[in-house]
């Protein structure tokens, strides 16, 4: 347990340029204490005890702002950066040296049953607001940027943006874990790609418009 405590509170310090000394970071990180929480909860759960582990997981959410469901699996390293807003549902996955932002929901679409929330895989960064609802996989060592709106299945090593989700980079260069404003937006990609059309049809008019043999303009 104690090697266990000690592992959260290094996973802080990976994640955190602001954290300064363990005493701080015990007392006073909303997502370490609403880990810890989760953690009695969720142990709760599993023997069967769900309404004491809703009791602790809702005394969890009065203090912290962080709403995680006795029933999410949780994995190591797991880091909330500041939390307020976050919310893990009941069938929620989540893997190793996971990084989630502020406003998050790991959510379902609606009332069904069974496993209906996502499962996060390894590596995982989720930017601030970011949406992730549905019983779905988000690959390992992807990205998702801030606000995005995730509903359907992530590739390993991609990087998501936008409302729909869209993918618009995977495989490639990968976005460092704490520069996750610096994504790429797809709405203004798509100005660009517009731009550069604009600019190929005005370059076919004006040559259209050169003066022919005999000093005739063509219209």
């Amino acid at each position: 347990m104690f090697r266990q405590i000690r592992s959260d509170i290094d996973t802080v310090f990976e994640n955190d340029p602001a954290a300064r000394s363990r005493f701080e970071v015990i007392f006073t990180y909303s997502g370490l204490h609403a880990l810890w929480a989760h953690r009695v909860a969720h142990a709760l759960f599993r023997r069967g005890w769900f309404t004491l582990a809703r009791i602790v997981s809702q005394f969890s959410r009065f203090m912290t702002g962080i709403e995680i469901h006795p029933g999410a699996k949780i994995g190591q390293r797991f880091f909330i950066d500041h939390g307020m807003g976050v919310v893990i549902g009941e069938t929620c996955e989540i893997g190793n040296d996971v990084v989630i932002y502020q406003g998050v929901t790991l959510g379902g679409t609606g009332k069904e049953k069974g496993k209906r929330h996502p499962t996060i895989g390894n590596n995982v960064v989720i930017g601030s607001g970011a949406k992730i609802l549905g019983s779905f996989k988000v690959g390992d060592n992807s990205n998702i940027g801030s606000n995005a709106v995730v509903l359907r299945e992530v590739p390993p090593n991609s990087t998501v943006v936008g409302n729909p989700g869209r993918v618009v980079k995977q495989n490639g260069e990968r976005v460092g874990r704490l520069n996750h404003h610096q994504l790429p937006d797809p709405v203004i990609e798509m100005f660009r790609d517009l731009q550069k059309q604009i600019d190929g049809l005005q370059a076919q008019l004006d040559e259209l418009r050169q003066p022919v043999s005999g000093g005739e303009v063509n219209k």
